[in-house]
């Protein structure tokens, strides 16, 4: 019988570690794909395969009722798209931290951003192919 794929984003998943993040800024890669910017880096020290973090300028959104509800619905599209991309680091063994910054300057509707979020995790499922 079949199992079913679950979508979950846990708690070891989420890159909140300060010295990851800042070792992420610093020495990171990055890419655009409106309206996200894309820092990522390979690393050695996490415990999940893949961990994210995801930011929305309060320069753009003074409000923060619309700054969170950016980051919900990239959150959503996310842990809905991602496990194509969390199996391939599994099967290599790799560690991949990734994080996500809004750039646009309009509040989006869900489709829109579920759309480019898989853009972007199609990105890194072919960075990671190539570091294989």
């Amino acid at each position: 019988m079949e199992t079913k794929q679950r979508y979950t984003f846990k708690k070891d998943e989420k890159l909140k570690s300060r010295k990851a993040i800042e070792q992420l800024f610093s020495g990171g890669k990055s890419f655009s794909n409106f309206p996200f910017r894309v820092l990522w880096n390979f690393n050695e020290t996490s415990t999940a395969p893949l961990q994210t973090g995801f930011a929305v300028s309060s320069k753009h959104f003074k409000k923060a009722v619309d700054r969170n509800r950016v980051k919900r619905l990239m959150r959503e599209a996310y842990r809905l798209q991602k496990n194509e991309l969390q199996d391939q680091l599994k099967e290599q063994q790799k560690h991949l931290a990734v994080f996500f910054i809004y750039v646009g300057n309009e509040l989006p509707e869900y489709q829109f951003i579920f759309d480019k979020i898989g853009n972007v995790l199609s990105r890194l499922l072919k960075i990671t192919d190539e570091n294989n």
